[in-house]
């Protein structure tokens, strides 16, 4: 069973938080608040994307929250539209207001991902960013990237949650050390899983609540887990994970609810069109 703690060792040696604030879907005036506030209240991962169009939010939000930015996790992605800009990493950075990040993903498989990877693999060994990381590259796609990096990501973002615990991925992952990081962590709001009898249980036995029990599952999988809102009080309950821990028991019994059931069908028609698209950034 893991170790109650809040840090996570990467295959590279530094540490990541378990938990962190995500942006997705937020408008740039929620981002910025939502990221301060986390920060203030105790997080210290950020993650967000260039296809969020929410990156000068995210720095400003750091800012203002008067933590150290060396005690802040920052993590963000190159969009497909810019894995073949010489100066997208620059660029990123620039929205964000910051030197270095702490971890750098490439989005999705689409257009020239190779090149993405190579711009992650020079951004590392300049230290512009601190980890690397795929996003989306399941199947197929991480077997192809496997033959051709040069250096070994150290986290990989996709769909996970009880209900699709991404067994698969994890037998390439695991011997490589690579880490998943869990996006739509609570079912994308699905009420089956969130309404499972078994979290209702866990939650009184633990005084805790059916989706505080399912973000503790992901940190006691090993999983980093990024959950994003813009209601400052699910910001807050959502963090107050750090204080019990799940027995092998309950483990297993969650373990039983596998159905490997995404809610994410991505279509290549839809990584054509990720190819063909670039984001709006957000002005100064």
């Amino acid at each position: 069973m893991k170790e109650v703690k809040e840090m996570m060792k990467l295959n590279n040696g530094i540490e990541c938080p378990e938990i962190g604030i995500g942006t997705y879907m937020l408008t740039p005036e929620q981002a910025e608040n939502s990221v301060r506030e986390a920060l203030r209240m105790g997080y210290r991962m950020v993650d967000t994307a260039n296809a969020y169009v929410n990156e000068r939010a995210c720095g400003r939000g750091i800012r203002d929250s008067g933590v150290d930015r060396k005690e802040i996790f920052v993590s963000t992605k190159l969009w497909p539209s810019e894995y073949t800009n010489p100066n997208a990493v620059d660029e990123t950075l620039e929205r964000l207001g910051l030197d270095y990040v702490d971890l750098l993903y490439i989005h999705q498989p689409a257009g020239d991902w190779l090149a993405g990877y190579r711009q992650l693999e020079k951004a590392y060994r300049e230290g512009k960013a601190r980890s690397i990381g795929i996003s989306n590259f399941e199947g197929k796609y991480i077997e192809s990237l496997k033959d051709k990096w040069e250096i070994v990501p150290q986290f990989i973002q996709v769909e996970a949650h009880p209900y699709f615990t991404q067994r698969e991925l994890r037998q390439t992952t695991d011997p490589l050390g690579i880490r998943i990081m869990s996006w739509y962590p609570l079912g994308h709001g699905d009420s089956r899983l969130m309404s499972e009898p078994i979290f209702a249980e866990l939650g009184r036995k633990y005084g805790k609540t059916p989706a505080q029990t399912i973000l503790r599952w992901h940190i006691q999988m090993g999983f980093s887990v990024i959950p994003g809102s813009r209601n400052v009080a699910h910001i807050k309950d959502n963090f107050d994970i750090l204080d019990f821990e799940l027995s092998e028991d309950d483990m297993s019994r969650i373990a039983e609810l596998d159905r490997g059931e995404r809610y994410y069908h991505r279509t290549d028609e839809q990584l054509s069109q990720f190819a063909g698209w670039r984001p709006s950034f957000e002005q100064r």
